[in-house]
């Protein structure tokens, strides 16, 4: 069998995003330390999103920052220079983060420490997953996950969805535009 014919009969990894597709994205913090617990990190991730969607590489259309996961539903529109704009996510955040423990929790960046030849510290677990979007039905279901995600009993981090802080739930529940890279899901699908 040929190399190509190969690679095609390769499993794609969970985390594989095709550009201008629509998928619903979780990343989730290392070992699922609660990193994500305080407003100062979840602000890294907003800041992120941000500058992405600013600058077109991606479109937000609902999200949910959890003390130790993410989940997006989100386009991936071009390439970040060389690197998908995912991967200059997780890059940057975790630089973010590594910065903000030295500078103020130091005895809390061990935990995130690996042995590896190209860097110190691990902040995400490898392989985020990816579920592409193509219905309106799956689509539905997954931002009705997003949205009561804060709400489930090992959380409760609030009682109705549009009380917590971040989350795109507000745009849909209230049509209050917290976030200002927040696009309509229902536009495009």
């Amino acid at each position: 069998m040929k190399n190509k014919d190969k690679s095609l009969l390769q499993a794609k990894r969970k985390s594989y995003i095709e550009i201008a597709e629509i998928y619903f994205w979780t990343a989730t913090i290392n070992s699922w330390k609660h990193l994500l617990a305080s407003d100062e990190y979840k602000n890294i991730v907003v800041d992120s999103l941000h500058y992405l969607s600013e600058t077109g590489k991606i479109d937000i259309y609902a999200f949910v920052i959890m003390p130790n996961h993410i989940h997006l539903i989100w386009r991936v529109n071009e390439l970040n220079g060389k690197e998908s704009p995912h991967g200059s996510f997780l890059k940057f955040t975790a630089h973010k983060f590594q910065k903000m423990l030295r500078a103020s929790a130091k005895n809390k960046l061990a935990a995130y420490a690996v042995e590896a030849s190209n860097k110190r510290y691990e902040f995400w677990q490898k392989d985020s997953l990816a579920i592409p979007l193509f219905t309106r039905k799956v689509a539905l279901q997954k931002l009705n996950y997003i949205h009561n995600n804060p709400l489930a009993e090992h959380w409760k981090l609030a009682k109705d969805p549009c009380e917590y802080k971040y989350s795109s739930a507000p745009y849909y529940e209230l049509n209050v535009k917290n976030f200002s890279f927040l696009k309509d899901l229902w536009e495009v699908i």
